[in-house]
């Protein structure tokens, strides 16, 4: 499945408020767009890291439109979002966050993009060798 990661550079929030720091977060991330005007995102992340942070055994999309009171097609439109930026995956029916925390799921993001990064310069090279392009 194709993985899409979008990065970006946002002013930090000024104070620290924890739902704020998710917001900026997802934002970040590009997972809330400008249609997401309830946060839905923001809240998905906070569900899951709340309930991951009580011991949760079993983390489903039904328990988090639940627990937000959110229609569950909203949610897991926004769950593929996040499966889709690499953030969490999901195994059967239970979601996890990669890694176990947030900074641990950023820096295997940060590894996804680096290999991406690198397929990419391979490629650009090959292109630039048989455009006659030379680098500096």
């Amino acid at each position: 499945m194709p993985q899409q990661i979008i990065l970006i550079n946002l002013e930090k929030p000024r104070e620290k408020k924890l739902e704020e720091d998710v917001r900026w977060f997802c934002n970040s991330f590009g997972l809330s767009s400008g249609r997401d005007t309830e946060n839905i995102a923001t809240q998905i992340v906070l569900d899951l890291l709340d309930q991951l942070s009580t011991k949760e055994e079993k983390i489903s999309s039904d328990g988090i439109a639940e627990n937000l009171d959110v229609n569950l097609s909203r949610v897991n439109h926004h769950i593929r979002n996040l499966i889709n930026s690499g953030l969490i995956y999901r195994q059967k029916r239970a979601l996890y966050l990669r890694g176990g925390s947030l900074k641990a799921a950023v820096r295997e993001m940060k590894k996804d993009s680096e290999r991406i990064f690198q397929e990419l310069e391979i490629i650009a090279e090959e292109i630039d060798e048989r455009m006659g392009l030379k680098n500096r």
